[in-house]
């Protein structure tokens, strides 16, 4: 299946195809297949019709665009795909061909099948996601040592290690994927409630056709069906609304730190990745770009989603009619995203030596703090902070370095020891408890 044009950064081929006419017609034939073998199972239909229902509910054969044109007429993709394949049976069987769709509604096709895509989508973001998170652990424990400026309000501060970074990205990308998981374990169930949720054309036998048709599928048979009770899905919206901006605040620092002025780390490259159509120099960080763009397009989705959520009585006009493709469109959000780092973790270069010449060329006006927490028990926090704030003042006009300015100063002169003004250059001397922090950040899930 080949992605369309106007989504090519919108999705990735595997997530398309799962949302492709073909996979989506197959997903709906199954709820029917399934629904005549559940039915079969408890006596409600006999086996042959079942097993002419199965034999005939394969997507070969249907035509998808007369399919999605009478869907606009009908509201529903799920009336004249009944029609088209009771007149499949009509032919092959005419017998059975009264028992297709048996007690079921409308609603119940879409439903069951959209929990089947999603099924799939979950299958494809673990595989990528998997490939992330032994990505930045491996990258993590590579580059504990490599020491960088913190940024805060996208200026210099106090430095930081490489390995912290980057296990920062990974607890809150774990941390994401869990609420995912645990949202897919709750949505991924079965929808059977025939016309007001009660399942009443089937007598005392609803309960037993529930349970056969969820061992069918291959999902779970919720206490009861949940047609306009949304929550379940909304939370899944919105896991993977959150997942994907856990991503792209990790695309956003390494789109920064690819700046030409910064150049401490670079995405993979390649013939045809990242280049420009005029400047032949340029190396984009594309993978970044695509999933910034993914985050930046998904809570507007998810806010559709959510807006939708109010739907009246037993069945909703116009709510859940607007959740295919929003519910597509958010999924192959997250899709794009966790694909798109995957590759760049994959292939990501780190350059500890330029990190360490960013931390230098700040002339160790970085190390401020430290020298404030020095001079404090002798000349009071208010003193010593005015102290340095001068020495920084005169080490940016001068080009000497704060060490340098604060040795001249008499004050600091007098109070500090030369193993104490080296270690204003020394970015080691001054990084706390971040290698504390890596190591429990790769450890924990909270």
């Amino acid at each position: 299946m080949s992605t369309r044009l106007i989504e090519s950064l919108a999705t990735t081929e595997a997530m398309a195809s799962i949302f492709s006419d073909g996979p989506l017609l197959q997903a709906m034939l199954d709820f029917e297949s399934a629904l005549a073998r559940a039915e079969a199972r408890v006596n409600l239909i006999p086996p042959r019709a079942a097993a002419a229902i199965t034999a005939a509910a394969r997507v070969e054969g249907f035509d998808t665009v007369e399919l999605a044109r009478q869907s606009l007429r009908a509201g529903t993709p799920a009336i004249p795909l009944v029609l088209m394949l009771t007149a499949r049976l009509r032919t092959a069987d005419p017998e059975s061909a009264g028992f297709v769709h048996w007690g079921a509604t409308s609603q119940d096709v879409t439903d069951t099948a959209l929990v089947l895509q999603l099924r799939r989508c979950r299958e494809t973001l673990a595989v990528d996601h998997a490939k992330i998170d032994r990505q930045l652990s491996r990258i993590s424990e590579e580059h504990a040592a490599s020491v960088m400026l913190g940024r805060t309000l996208l200026q210099p501060a106090p430095p930081i290690t490489f390995g912290l970074k980057s296990a920062g990205w990974l607890a809150a990308i774990r941390r994401s994927w869990a609420n995912v998981a645990r949202a897919f374990d709750d949505a991924l169930i079965l929808q059977f409630g025939g016309a007001s949720g009660t399942l009443a054309a089937l007598g005392e036998r609803g309960l037993d056709v529930s349970q056969a048709l969820a061992e069918e599928l291959a999902l779970p048979c919720p206490a009861a069906p949940w047609h306009s009770h949304r929550d379940r899905l909304a939370a899944l919206m919105t896991a993977l609304g959150v997942y994907t901006a856990s991503l792209g605040k990790m695309a956003l620092d390494l789109s920064l730190l690819m700046q030409c002025e910064v150049s401490e780390t670079a995405e993979p490259g390649g013939a045809g990745r990242g280049g420009s159509s005029t400047m032949p120099h340029k190396r984009n960080p594309i993978a970044c770009v695509v999933t910034l763009a993914a985050a930046r397009r998904i809570p507007g989705l998810v806010a559709n989603f959510l807006s939708g959520m109010l739907q009246e009585h037993e069945r909703a006009v116009g709510g859940y009619q607007a959740e295919w493709s929003t519910v597509a469109a958010i999924a192959q959000s997250a899709g794009v995203a966790v694909a798109s780092m995957a590759e760049a973790t994959a292939g990501l270069a780190v350059y500890p030596n330029r990190m360490r010449a960013n931390i230098a060329a700040t002339r160790g006006a970085v190390f401020a703090e430290r020298a404030m927490v020095m001079l404090c028990p002798a000349l009071g926090r208010g003193h010593a902070h005015r102290l340095v704030e001068e020495a920084a003042r005169q080490s940016a006009a001068t080009g000497r370095t704060l060490a340098e300015v604060l040795a001249g100063m008499e004050h600091a002169a007098r109070l500090l020891t030369p193993a104490q003004f080296a270690s204003l250059q020394t970015p080691e001397d001054y990084l706390g408890s971040a290698e504390a922090f890596r190591v429990r950040l790769l450890s924990s899930t909270k």
